[in-house]
């Protein structure tokens, strides 16, 4: 299981993670949920207490991962799989262009 805290303008916003099955869930923190009900990460997930469960990597997070060329330079030289979204995810987007990002969470660290 993988796991990254969202963060939305240096908010934590919630956490999306890659379960064991290989299912992904994004569930907003209960913090952004009662202090910015109407500040959604993308229109497709508004704040909600209900998680989010997909079988694939939301969209919207998959549109923060490299493309072309870049993400020919992220799979060289962190030698990922480019069909790694989660990995990719979490290696190239904890500082993306936009109010979103990214951070890791290594083991059993709650960031």
């Amino acid at each position: 299981m993988r796991k990254a805290t969202i963060f939305y303008n240096d908010i934590k916003a919630g956490q999306l993670i890659e379960t064991d099955d290989g299912d992904y869930v994004f569930q907003y923190n209960t913090n952004y949920i009662k202090n910015y009900p109407k500040q959604f990460i993308t229109f497709s997930m508004p704040v909600r207490k209900e998680g989010y469960t997909e079988n694939r990597l939301f969209p919207f997070f998959e549109g923060l991962i490299p493309e072309g060329w870049l993400l020919n330079i992220a799979t060289k030289n962190w030698k990922l799989n480019p069909n790694d979204r989660m990995g990719l995810l979490l290696a190239c987007c904890q500082n993306c262009i936009g109010a979103v990002s990214v951070q890791p969470i290594i083991a059993n660290d709650e960031a």
